[in-house]
């Protein structure tokens, strides 16, 4: 049998040129939509759809909440993983002592300790002057999220940097390009396209991490469904809202991992 993922004289997947209709999600997203038709239609809908189906805003208003805090998070920590790996290659030994220490505690502290950590090694709220500034749960497990981020972020951009092969720096020097148009010009565009695939498998490690919010009182989605459940009071429904949440993650996560394994195969052809 011809593998799905072969390619055919054009570069295309074989796969791409069935049409839709050999199309898995193609299929099951008709056969849903054929199921729910027919339910409403015949007025036969179980009570348990009836159920989810009024409480699916609400959950993806709390889905909307972890896509929040993981794109702060990864922002966060995005930035400061470049700071601290441009550290990481600095002729200082202390700096890159420093930078070690740093990055190995956090990159292999587990995550919900980082977020119990910053939950409530911060404040509650903060006293500027006479105004009282809440500092709010969820600005926390932001910084609890960002801190592995940065740790990670940082060895990718050093590991980028430094597959960089010492030949172009001094090809382009003797082209008399100063060092900050090499780094600019044509270490960084390289480094970027090495750094993205991680960078996208982190972000989806992330957004997965943000389910741990609902432990220190976040109102995202998993603390919505622990409500939709304990409301309704069905074991059914139970079972049916958190096979959702999973289906919830999974429809976000799923094609950013696609579109990473994409850009490894393109970064291989290239």
């Amino acid at each position: 049998m011809a593998n799905e993922h072969a390619l055919n004289p054009t570069g295309r997947p074989a796969a791409a040129d069935a049409g839709p209709w050999r199309n898995p999600w193609t299929l099951a997203a008709l056969g849903a939509a054929a199921v729910l038709t027919f339910w409403s239609a015949t007025g036969s809908t179980p009570a348990v759809v009836t159920h989810l189906w009024r409480w699916l805003p609400v959950l993806l208003r709390g889905l909307l909440v972890n896509i929040e805090i993981s794109v702060l998070a990864m922002a966060l920590g995005t930035l400061a993983g470049l700071a601290i790996g441009a550290l990481s290659l600095s002729p200082s030994r202390a700096l890159r002592v420093g930078v070690r220490w740093y990055v190995q505690v956090f990159r292999n502290a587990p995550v919900l300790v980082l977020i119990y950590f910053t939950t409530y090694v911060f404040p509650f709220e903060l006293q500027v002057s006479t105004w009282v500034v809440p500092f709010p749960d969820w600005i926390k497990v932001v910084l609890g999220l960002a801190l592995p981020a940065s740790a990670i972020v940082a060895e990718i951009f050093r590991g980028a940097i430094q597959s960089i092969p010492s030949a172009q720096w001094e090809a382009a020097q003797s082209l008399a390009f100063r060092r900050s148009e090499i780094f600019r010009l044509i270490v960084l565009p390289q480094c970027v396209r090495r750094m993205l695939p991680p960078w996208m498998n982190l972000y989806a490690s992330i957004t997965m991490s943000t389910s741990l919010a609902s432990l220190v009182g976040v109102h995202d989605v998993v603390d919505t469904a622990q409500i939709a459940s304990n409301t309704v009071a069905r074991t059914d429904f139970t079972i049916l809202v958190y096979c959702t949440l999973l289906g919830l993650f999974f429809a976000y996560c799923y094609p950013i991992a696609r579109a990473t394994r994409a850009l490894e195969r393109r970064h291989e052809r290239h």
